[in-house]
């Protein structure tokens, strides 16, 4: 995809296509800097008012920012999700810990961008800092 332009609405697998490109030429580390942009740049639902309202909002946000034949995947009218495209789930952990499982075809680097910024811009004002790791042992893309 040669000069993607805002507001215009590209094929997934252009995207994806794209991201290959971009982890082989410049490295995975820019898809996650591209992660991190997408809460400034893409459509989010409104009221996130902490990190467990901003984590389970990220795939809402997905559904409405992407599209299957022409219609969007989240109907903000009706409140109906329509699938095709995976999901990113939120899990409780513990009191100070969740886990964010990604099922969807983006690169893990791009997703964890995602949810880094997400988690920093709504992280508690007593937090100082907030933590994201991958999980490592469990099954995800990377690993095919």
């Amino acid at each position: 995809m040669v000069d993607p332009k805002p507001g215009h609405w590209y094929s997934q697998q252009a995207w994806l296509d794209s991201f290959k490109t971009i982890a082989e030429t410049v490295g995975s580390l820019t898809l996650t800097a591209i992660g991190r942009r997408i809460p400034e740049n893409a459509k989010f639902p409104p009221g996130i008012d902490g990190i467990e309202k901003a984590l389970r909002a990220i795939d809402l946000a997905y559904h409405m920012n992407h599209r299957i034949a022409g219609t969007t995947l989240f109907n903000s009218r009706t409140h109906e999700m329509t699938e095709g495209v995976g999901h990113y789930a939120y899990h409780d952990a513990d009191e100070k810990s969740a886990r964010m499982v990604c099922d969807n075809p983006y690169p893990c680097e791009f997703d964890f961008g995602i949810i880094e910024a997400m988690a920093l811009r709504f992280k508690p004002s007593d937090c100082l800092f907030v933590k994201v790791t991958h999980d490592d042992s469990a099954p995800c893309r990377k690993k095919g």
